[in-house]
C-alpha cells in the first residue's frame, strides 16, 4: 500500500507531504484545484517520463518520493529480476534536475524508467479513461479470467515449457539446415579425410625420410668421396694416420724433458684414437651403401605427395596436415552422426508438445469452469450499477497453434440492452459502461487475488443517485482487502471513505500554489455540504452530509 508521497518543486506545488491509510481514501476538489498535478506527479514516480517544464522553479530540482508498504505483495522475485534492492518499507525517488535530466531511485539503488514502469504494475494502480480501454485487449480479459481459474502457477509451468519447446525447435531447424549444407561438403571432405588417412601422417618423420631421399639420390658420389677419405686416412706410409704414428713418436721420446711436451704426446695420443674412430666409421658407411632405385623412386614419390598436400591445405609441417586431418574427420563423423542427433531432438520435440498439449488443455478446462461463475458476478454487479439488461459471452475456442498463456482464443461478447445484439465490447460498450465494467472486474478479482492499491480517477463521471452510492458500496468493500483511492466530485461516494483529502489552491505573492489536506471530522461535513449545495451552504446540505458520513 501506499504510505506516503512526498512532492518538491513540481508543476504548481511547492511541498508536499501526505500520510495515507489502509482502506478507502477519498480525495475532492474542485475542477481545476490541481488533483490531476497529484496524478502526474505519482505518475513520475511509477514510471512515466519526466519534463523540464513541469518543475516549477527551474533553477531548483523537482523530487517526488513515494513510500510504500509490500510486506503482504510477494515481491521479492520480482525485486531481483529488476536487480533492485528490495525492503518491505520501499522507496521510490524521482529528480528532475535543473538541466532538464532526471533520475530515479529504488531504495537508493539507481533504477532506468523501465525497471519503475514494471515494478510500478504490482505498487499501484491508476484507473483513468485509458486503462478502461484494457478492456477490450485479449491479454487483459485472459488475466481476470486466469485469475479467478487460479491458473497462475499453472501459466508459470506452461511459459517455462513453452520457451524450452521454441528454443528446441529453433535449434532442430538450424540443425536441419546444417544438415543440408552439410551433405554438399560430406563428399568432398570424405576425398580430402582419405587422402590424408591414406599416407599415415603420424608416422611419417619428414626429416628422416627427406635424409634418405639425399642419400640414395646421390649414393656414387657418397661412395667416391667416403674412399678418397679412407684413402686419404690409411694410405700406408702417407695416410694421414701413419703421419700421426710418426709424431706421436717423435714427441715421445722427449715427452720425460718437461710437462708441455708431455701434454703434447697425449694430445697427439688423442687425435689418433679419434682419426681411428672415423676410419671405422668410414667402414660402415661405405659398407652401409646400397644403389636400390626402387626404394628411391618409392621415397621420391612420398615426398612429393607430402608436398602437394602442403601446397592444397597450405601448410607447410605435418603437425598442420594432422591438424586438418582431425577436424575433417570430427566433420564427417558430424555429418553421419547428424541423423542421430536429428532424431532425439525430434523425440524431445515430441515430448514436450505433449506435456504443452497436457498444460494448455488444463489450463483451458479451469478457464470454462469459472466462465459462468464470472459471468453471473459481473452481471449482477452492472444490474445494481444501472446496467440491469447487461450481458456476457466469453467465448474460447481452441487454437492450431501454442499461444504465449495456452491454446485458447477468446472473444468478449457484450450486450448492453435487450433485444440488441451480442457484440465485441469495443464496439457495444460506452465509455461510462466500460468504466463501471472495470469497476465490477476490479471488486471480483479482489475477491481472488491480492490486488496491488488502486486509484480510481473519477469513474463516477455520469453517474449520480442509486447507482453512485452502489458504486461507493463497492469501493469499500474493496478496501477491505486492498488500498483504494478514489477521486470523485459525488457526495455520495465521498461519505464513504475512512479518511478524506481536498485538493485546492491558494494565491501567495502573486503565484497560485496547490496544496492537499487531510479533513477532520468537521471540515469533512462541510466540504460534503459544499458539494451538496455548492459554496453557499445551507442548514439543510449540512444536515444531508451528517446523514450521508452517518
Amino acid at each position: 500500500m501506499l504510505t506516503s508521497l512526498y512532492i518538491k518543486n513540481y508543476a504548481l506545488i511547492d511541498e508536499l507531504n501526505v500520510q495515507f491509510n489502509n482502506g478507502l481514501t477519498i480525495i475532492t476538489g474542485e475542477t481545476g484545484a490541481g488533483k490531476s498535478i497529484l496524478l502526474g506527479g505519482l505518475s513520475l514516480v511509477l514510471g512515466k517520463r519526466a519534463d523540464l517544464s513541469q518543475v516549477k522553479n527551474k533553477d531548483e530540482k523537482c523530487i517526488i518520493e513515494a513510500s510504500f508498504d509490500i510486506a503482504n505483495y510477494n515481491l521479492k522475485n520480482r525485486f531481483s529480476e529488476l536487480d533492485l534492492d528490495y525492503d518491505v518499507q520501499t522507496i521510490i525517488r524521482r529528480e528532475i534536475l535543473p538541466s532538464g535530466k532526471s533520475r530515479a531511485f529504488v531504495n537508493d539503488t539507481p533504477a532506468t524508467l523501465d525497471s519503475l514502469s514494471l515494478l510500478s504494475s504490482s505498487l499501484i494502480d491508476i484507473h483513468s479513461q485509458h486503462q478502461t480501454q484494457q478492456l477490450i485487449e485479449n491479454d487483459y480479459q485472459f488475466r481476470v479470467i486466469d485469475a479467478l481459474a487460479d491458473n497462475e502457477k499453472m501459466l508459470d509451468d506452461y511459459h517455462v515449457q513453452l520457451l524450452e519447446y521454441k528454443a528446441l525447435q529453433k535449434s532442430l531447424k538450424a540443425l536441419i539446415d546444417h544438415k543440408a549444407e552439410m551433405i554438399k561438403e560430406h563428399d568432398y571432405n570424405l576425398f580430402l579425410l582419405d587422402e590424408l588417412s591414406n599416407i599415415k601422417l603420424e608416422s611419417i618423420r619428414l626429416d628422416d625420410l627427406e635424409a634418405q631421399y639425399e642419400q640414395l639420390n646421390n649414393v656414387e658420389i657418397i661412395g667416391e668421396k667416403l674412399a678418397n677419405v679412407k684413402a686419404i686416412l690409411s694410405t700406408e706410409d702417407q695416410g694421414v694416420i701413419d703421419q700421426l704414428n710418426v709424431l706421436k713418436q717423435e714427441l715421445n721420446k722427449i715427452s720425460g724433458f718437461g710437462k708441455a711436451y708431455e701434454d703434447l704426446a697425449q694430445r697427439i695420443s688423442s687425435v689418433h684414437i679419434e682419426l681411428d674412430d672415423i676410419l671405422l666409421e668410414l667402414d660402415d658407411l661405405e659398407e652401409g651403401l646400397s644403389n636400390d632405385p626402387q626404394e628411391l623412386e618409392r621415397i621420391n614419390a612420398q615426398l612429393q605427395n607430402i608436398n602437394t598436400l602442403f601446397h592444397k591445405h597450405s601448410v607447410s609441417n605435418i603437425e598442420s596436415l594432422i591438424a586438418i586431418k582431425n577436424e575433417l574427420a570430427s566433420k564427417v563423423s558430424s555429418t553421419e552422426n547428424l541423423d542421430d542427433t536429428i532424431q532425439k531432438k525430434e523425440e524431445d520435440l515430441l515430448r514436450l508438445k505433449d506435456c504443452l498439449n497436457n498444460l494448455a488443455l488444463t489450463i483451458s478446462k479451469k478457464r470454462k469452469a469459472v466462465v459462468p461463475t464470472l459471468t453471473q458476478k459481473l452481471e449482477g454487479m452492472l444490474s445494481e450499477l444501472g446496467m440491469p439488461n447487461a450481458k456476457f459471452k466469453f467465448q474460447l475456442t481452441e487454437s492450431d497453434s501454442f499461444l504465449s498463456n495456452g491454446k485458447d482464443n477468446l472473444q468478449l461478447l457484450f450486450m448492453a440492452n435487450k433485444g440488441s445484439n451480442y457484440n465485441e465490447l469495443k464496439k457495444s460498450a460506452s465509455g461510462g459502461e466500460l468504466s463501471r465494467i472495470m469497476l465490477a472486474i476490479k471488486a471480483i478479482l479482489s475477491e481472488y487475488i491480492q490486488l496491488p492499491s488502486i486509484m480510481f480517477d473519477e469513474i463516477d463521471t455520469g453517474v449520480s443517485g442509486e447507482i453512485s452510492n452502489r458504486m461507493g458500496d463497492i469501493m469499500k468493500q474493496m478496501s477491505g482487502k486492498m488500498q483504494v483511492f478514489t477521486i470523485t466530485h459525488l457526495p455520495q461516494i465521498a461519505a464513504k471513505g475512512n479518511s478524506h483529502f481536498k485538493v485546492f489552491k491558494t494565491d501567495k505573492n502573486n503565484s497560485t500554489h496547490t496544496d492537499l489536506k487531510r479533513l477532520d471530522e468537521e471540515e469533512r461535513i462541510v466540504e460534503i455540504a459544499q458539494m451538496l449545495g455548492g459554496v453557499n451552504i445551507t442548514e439543510s446540505a449540512m444536515a444531508h452530509a451528517k446523514q450521508l458520513l452517518n
